[in-house]
């Protein structure tokens, strides 16, 4: 996974970039007291850091590709500081409470944040990994954290992953107090493989801790 999340962002194939932001994450995320830390896994370049840090909120981003990182200052016109955290590079604006951490997310450690936002992260984990992603980022959140997480559902033995359909058996197995809220057919915006498979549907579907 770690090498073909690097020849994407290399190569501009990032289908699952939301210019605008996510609608779910502005609908439904709670308000928290300002100060407040939010972890977000597996970030890319996404604008939702921008919206979250606009709520009051510490954001801190998490993110493999170098490329991806810079693309995120770069098209907000930060300043940042680059210095080495463990065995990852900390990318920090200098005027504003908001880092992305630039690396493998497992070699990811710090004192643990007020609440997650996964809006695609878990479903790029196989079947496989995704137990090891849990147990990671439950390692990085204080005890009653908000958790808002974001899943895809759909048949996969029509199509491959990623990105991987997430059941809601497997994530309550995880998290069972997290509760489903909202969902719809996204198929029309969905990678073209899916399309082109000719599946019925696939779902987007909104989790948040309860």
């Amino acid at each position: 996974m770690s090498q073909e999340w690097i020849e994407r962002w290399q190569q501009g194939r990032i289908g699952w970039h939301e210019s605008g932001g996510n609608a779910y994450l502005r609908r439904h995320w709670p308000k928290l007291e300002s100060g407040s830390t939010v972890l977000v896994p597996l970030c890319g370049k996404s604008v939702d850091l921008i919206w979250l840090l606009s709520q009051g909120l510490d954001v801190t981003g998490i993110e493999l590709s170098e490329i991806a990182v810079k693309a995120f200052f770069d098209a907000n016109n930060l300043e940042f500081t680059t210095d080495p955290v463990g065995k990852l590079d900390c990318y920090a604006a200098i005027s504003m409470p908001i880092r992305i951490y630039c690396g493998d997310y497992f070699d990811y450690e710090a004192k643990p944040a007020d609440a997650l936002f996964d809006r695609g992260a878990l479903s790029a984990m196989s079947e496989t990994l995704r137990p090891r992603y849990i147990e990671h980022t439950k390692s990085l959140l204080a005890p009653g954290s908000v958790r808002m997480i974001i899943t895809l559902e759909y048949e996969q033995d029509e199509v491959a992953g990623p990105p991987f359909a997430v059941w809601p058996d497997e994530l309550r197995g995880y998290w069972p107090d997290l509760q489903r809220i909202d969902s719809h057919d996204d198929l029309q915006n969905s990678p073209p493989k899916f399309r082109a498979a000719a599946i019925a549907e696939f779902r987007e579907v909104v989790w948040v801790s309860g």
